[in-house]
């Protein structure tokens, strides 16, 4: 009799023990209680330290122009997919240069109001921008797209502008490149990246 008291308050005694480790929760909203609650994930990011105030203004310019010009690098990349899918439905290379003359100029119409309001350097941001987003230059993909005379024609009439078209984007390397990477992260991260261009 005492072996079997003793057996129960052991075994009572380990059944309290393991009801104190699952505590059921319950959440507003819902009627059955939980054994943990769903969060959403977060990217925490190091503060920023800068070196100096010019380091500092340097920094919130580049972040204002890329999240300014980043819509478009990623409205190109959607429309070179889209592009590229098509052309391969398109039979004959002549027909091929036709439709993407057409794409050309409907593209020129849609956007070339707004792209002329943007600053030289908003124009190389978006130039590296699109390389980030398509993994060729722009220079490429015109060379791809349309032919090498009509790339050489766009670098020439860049470059009167001091912007090249042959710019590759390498965050490595290049220190604006670098900011330019972070400013996307951290948009990304904050969810306050904004790709609607109206």
């Amino acid at each position: 009799m005492k072996n079997l008291f003793f057996f129960l308050t052991f075994v009572s005694s380990s059944l309290l023990i393991s009801q104190d480790n699952d505590v059921l929760i319950m959440v507003e909203g819902d009627s059955i209680p939980t054994r943990s609650i769903g969060l959403e994930e977060i990217t925490v990011f190091p503060p920023l330290v800068f070196k100096n105030y010019k380091e500092k203004v340097n920094y919130y310019t580049v972040k204002r122009k890329t999240l300014k010009v980043y819509p478009y690098a990623v409205l190109a990349s959607e429309r070179l997919d889209k592009l590229k899918n098509r052309l391969k439905l398109i039979d004959g290379r002549a027909n091929k240069k036709r439709y993407t003359r057409l794409v050309e100029k409907y593209i020129e119409k849609e956007l070339s109001a707004q792209l002329k309001k943007l600053t030289r350097t908003e124009g190389q941001i978006l130039i590296k921008l699109i390389h980030r987003e398509t993994g060729l230059t722009v220079y490429n993909l015109v060379k791809d797209l349309r032919n090498g005379f009509k790339a050489f024609s766009y670098s020439s009439l860049a470059k009167l502008f001091d912007i090249s078209i042959k710019t590759e984007y390498n965050p490595e390397k290049i220190k604006e490149d670098a900011i330019i990477e972070d400013v996307l992260k951290r948009a990304y991260g904050d969810k306050s990246i904004i790709l609607d261009l109206n």
